[in-house]
C-alpha cells in the first residue's frame, strides 16, 4: 500500500504541491465558542481519542504518498481545510508518516461558526517561510447579519529559492443550493482577486499559487470568470473536461471542487526556476468506498452519524513543478 520513499526513478528536481480537504479534523475537546459538540466523546459522532488518532495516521499516510511516482520527496507544500485548530495541525505533522519529514505549518483561527479553519503545511527543506496573513471574507445572511466563514490564508516564502505567494481557500458550501449560494462564492473570489491585485501593485510579475476547496468547479463563474481569467492557468479544468475526474461526489455526481491554480508565469521557463508540469487527483482504489450506493466515492470518516473509519469525503489533488538546474 505504501510505496518506497527511495526509488531510483524518482526525479530530484520534481516538486509536489498538494491540497487536501481533510473532512472535519477535530480534536475531542469541546470548544464552547463553536459548534463542535458532535466531535466529542459524548457527542453525536462519539468522537473518541482513538478515532482521532486513527484519522491522523490515515491522513498522514495519504499526504506522505502524494507525488511519489514523479518526485523523490514528499510534498513541499500542502494546503489543508477543515482543521479545527493549531493543535490538530501539529498532531498531523507529528503523526506516524509525517513526523520525520521536517514539516512546519501556518494556521490562524478563523471566525467560521463550526470552528473549522484553513492551514498550510510546508517542508522546511524546500520552503522558507517569510510571512503569512489572513483575510476575512465578508458575507451576510438572509437577515442581513454577518455570516462568518473561513478566512483566506496568504503565505509568502521562498520555494526552492524562488519567491512564491500561496493562497489557501475554503469557500461557502452549496448546502442551501448551488444557485442560492453562488453569490457568496463570487464575493470570496472577488476578495481573493483584490488581495492579489495588491501584490501586483508592489511586485513585478509575482508567482502565485491559489489552492482550495472552492465548492465550485473549474468551469464555474467564480473560478473561471473571476479568478482565472487572463493571468492564471487552471490545470483542473482539463482534468474535469477531458479526464472526467472529480475530487468528491455531490448530489450523486462528481465535482472537482478541490483545485490548484497557477499564475501563468509558471508556464514559462524564462520566468524563473520553477515551472508547471502536471496535475492530478489522488484517487487510488484504497481511498474509495468499495461497495453500496456510494461505491467509488471517497472513503469518508462518517456517513451521517455512522463511523466508517475512512480518510475524508474528498480526494486530495496535487501538481508537479519542475526545477531548472
Amino acid at each position: 500500500m505504501f510505496p518506497s520513499l527511495k526509488s531510483n526513478k524518482q526525479k530530484e528536481n520534481s516538486i509536489t504541491i498538494a491540497f487536501y480537504n481533510v473532512e472535519n479534523l477535530f480534536d475531542t475537546i469541546n470548544n464552547p465558542k463553536t459548534f463542535d459538540d458532535d466531535y466529542t466523546p459524548k457527542g453525536r459522532n462519539k468522537w473518541t481519542f482513538k478515532r482521532y488518532k486513527i484519522k491522523l495516521k490515515k491522513l498522514g499516510s495519504v499526504i506522505a504518498q502524494l507525488g511519489l511516482q514523479r518526485s523523490k520527496n514528499l510534498p513541499a507544500i500542502v494546503g489543508l481545510v477543515e482543521v479545527e485548530n493549531a493543535k490538530v495541525v501539529a498532531d498531523l505533522v507529528n503523526s506516524t508518516y509525517l513526523k520525520n519529514h521536517h514539516y512546519g505549518f501556518v494556521h490562524y483561527d478563523s471566525p467560521d461558526e463550526r470552528g473549522i479553519d484553513v492551514a498550510l503545511l510546508y517542508n522546511k527543506t524546500a520552503f522558507e517561510l517569510l510571512s503569512s496573513k489572513t483575510f476575512p471574507v465578508f458575507l451576510n445572511d438572509d437577515e442581513g447579519e454577518r455570516d462568518y466563514t473561513r478566512d483566506i490564508l496568504k503565505v509568502s516564502g521562498n520555494l526552492q529559492g524562488e519567491l512564491v505567494h500561496i493562497f489557501v481557500n475554503h469557500w461557502s458550501s452549496r448546502r442551501e443550493g448551488a444557485a442560492e449560494t453562488e453569490p457568496k462564492r463570487i464575493i470570496a473570489a472577488e476578495t481573493l482577486i483584490g488581495i492579489i491585485d495588491e501584490i501586483k501593485a508592489k511586485e513585478m510579475n509575482p508567482k502565485i499559487i491559489i489552492m482550495g476547496d472552492f465548492n465550485d468547479d473549474p468551469t464555474s463563474k467564480s473560478v473561471k470568470e473571476i479568478v482565472v481569467k487572463d493571468d492564471f492557468y487552471n490545470p483542473m479544468e482539463f482534468l474535469l473536461d477531458k479526464e472526467k475526474m472529480g475530487s468528491l461526489t455531490y448530489d450523486g455526481k462528481w465535482n472537482l471542487f478541490d483545485q490548484i491554480i497557477f499564475s501563468k508565469n509558471f508556464l514559462d521557463k524564462t520566468q524563473g526556476n520553477l515551472y508547471f508540469k502536471h496535475a492530478e487527483v489522488f484517487n487510488k482504489e484504497w481511498l474509495k468506498i468499495y461497495k453500496g450506493k456510494l461505491k467509488g466515492s471517497p472513503f469518508r470518516t462518517y456517513i451521517g452519524k455512522w463511523y466508517q473509519g475512512g480518510f475524508s469525503d474528498h480526494f486530495p489533488v496535487y501538481a508537479f513543478l519542475e526545477k531548472e538546474d
